[in-house]
């Protein structure tokens, strides 16, 4: 008989406490099957998540209270839904800052299990970067500092260690967006014109409640997509031009972006805020934790006219069903627009091959036992894989000799360019600073980037959740010396006033 993990044991001890199906090899076989009746997509209307306010503000800060709960919320109509929420609600609140004024936001822990909270994308200290291993346990609460000193759409998410996957399809994800002034002098989209779009898959039973089936720690592919929280869901849409900022919180589901119409999408955003100069795109994918800003403009459509975004469906994506399509817009008012799309949106200084002190090489692969590893080995936190010195520009390649699999890669801390996919180009919409590179079958990736803004260890990691909870995670560190990330370790409730 197969002997349960410690990590295994964590989930099915999460599970018991609530309305969540096992997967099959948990089970034996004994879980209930997924639902046969399907939300018709386009029925459902589209929503936007709430702006988080702040509890209080000074001259330099603003200070948040986010609790994370569990509730049950209709997601399929007319049954009822067990999801684990940044204050009860999936997709969390969306929190909004300006560059340079700092945050702090408190995350308390009602949730039942242990979490770790990451600000992904941010260039926080090594002890409010939501280390893996510093957990948050029921029960606790940790006030996280973070500098945003990039203005770019950022997201929050779960990153306690074994358990990333499940906590985050279990709805622990929410955005968080940071906005300069050169960015809002621009005449973009703006306001009720600039919207998120939250990507998630989900696999519901009939009764409602979520199956969490990793396919023998390989992948989880939902039949279901939100947006938003809401499956397959409908726009109602002026003839105008709309700023949509998409973010893949999949476990481990990438898309292929399309419109029916066949129209190009205009990318002015990558994953560390906008480019230099607009890319227009008939498709683009989108691998889990990328986040791309898009404008669609619907003033070149009648009203009445009906789009869908589509999921062109990627390789080695459970593609069947209602999974090839994302949402509906529908354009139903006419409405001036003074809104417009500059040749140049920001000036990025790009870093020449030339700057780079050394290189260093990555393989992401299947293994034993851990299942998934980096360079043939699994989380070690005693571990450094590299220690570049601040400032130190490094290329790193990264290799996927699979064609089975394709592995978005995560570094913590920084941002960085790529420079080339198998001695290709990247696409145009990659051509942008990025903290996650989607590293396709048989493909070598390689990305140049600075170390900075501090020292400290940081992970990086694949963003299949599945792979990076088995144990595809490692970690280098920036310099010598800096602050230990276990160093400011969860509190125990009541927590005083922030």
């Amino acid at each position: 008989m197969k002997k349960i993990t410690r990590r295994e044991a964590l989930k099915i001890a999460a599970l018991a406490g609530g309305s969540v199906l096992l997967p099959v090899a948990l089970q034996n076989r004994g879980y209930a099957q997924r639902t046969d009746e399907r939300v018709e997509p386009f029925t459902l209307g589209f929503r936007t998540p709430p702006v988080l306010s702040p509890v209080r503000s000074d001259s330099t800060t603003d200070y948040y209270q986010i609790t994370m709960q569990r509730a049950n919320v209709e997601i399929l109509p007319g049954r009822t839904t067990e999801i684990w929420g940044y204050n009860g609600t999936f997709p969390g609140p969306t929190i909004k800052q300006r560059q340079n004024r700092r945050s702090v936001v408190r995350f308390i822990n009602n949730v039942g299990v242990p979490t770790s909270a990451h600000l992904h994308g941010m260039a926080s200290l090594p002890q409010y970067d939501g280390y893996a291993e510093d957990l948050i346990p029921q029960g606790y609460y940790k006030d996280y500092t973070y500098p945003n000193s990039t203005a770019a759409t950022l997201w929050y998410h779960d990153h306690a260690l074994g358990q990333t996957s499940f906590n985050v399809y279990m709805g622990l994800a929410g955005m968080y967006i940071v906005q300069d002034d050169n960015e809002l002098n621009l005449p973009l989209p703006k306001d009720d014109y600039d919207i998120p779009l939250i990507i998630q898959d989900k696999i519901f039973a009939s009764n409602g409640s979520l199956i969490f089936d990793d396919q023998a720690q390989h992948s989880l592919m939902g039949d279901v997509i939100t947006v938003n929280g809401v499956p397959w869901p409908r726009m109602e849409v002026a003839n105008r031009k709309y700023r949509f900022r998409v973010l893949n919180t999949s476990v481990s589901r990438s898309y292929k972006l399309a419109l029916s119409t066949g129209d190009d999408l205009i990318v002015i955003g990558t994953d560390a805020g906008l480019m230099s100069a607009p890319v227009s795109t008939r498709d683009m994918r989108i691998g889990m934790a990328e986040r791309y800003d898009l404008i669609i403009d619907f003033s070149r459509y009648s009203i009445g006219t009906q789009v869908v975004l589509q999921n062109l469906g990627p390789p080695n994506n459970d593609n069947t069903g209602n999974t090839n399509k994302i949402m509906r817009f529908d354009v139903v008012r006419q409405q001036s627009d003074n809104s417009s799309i500059p040749s140049t949106l920001r000036n990025i200084q790009f870093i020449p091959e030339s700057s780079a002190v050394r290189t260093r090489d990555f393989t992401f692969e299947q293994g034993g036992n851990p299942l998934w590893v980096i360079n043939g080995n699994g989380w070690d936190r005693n571990a450094i894989d590299a220690n570049p010195q601040l400032e130190e520009v490094e290329i790193w390649r990264l290799h996927n000799n699979s064609g089975l699999w394709f592995h978005p890669v995560h570094l913590h801390l920084i941002d960085a360019q790529i420079l080339d996919r198998n001695g290709q180009p990247p696409f145009g919409y990659e051509r942008g600073l990025k903290d996650v590179f989607y590293v396709g079958e048989n493909e070598t990736v390689r990305i140049i980037g600075r170390f900075r803004p501090q020292i400290g260890k940081y992970m990086y990691h694949c963003h299949n959740m599945v792979h990076e909870d088995h144990d595809m995670m490692r970690q280098f560190e920036v310099g010598q010396g800096g602050i230990d990330p276990l160093s400011a370790p969860a509190q125990p409730l009541p927590a005083p006033s922030l």
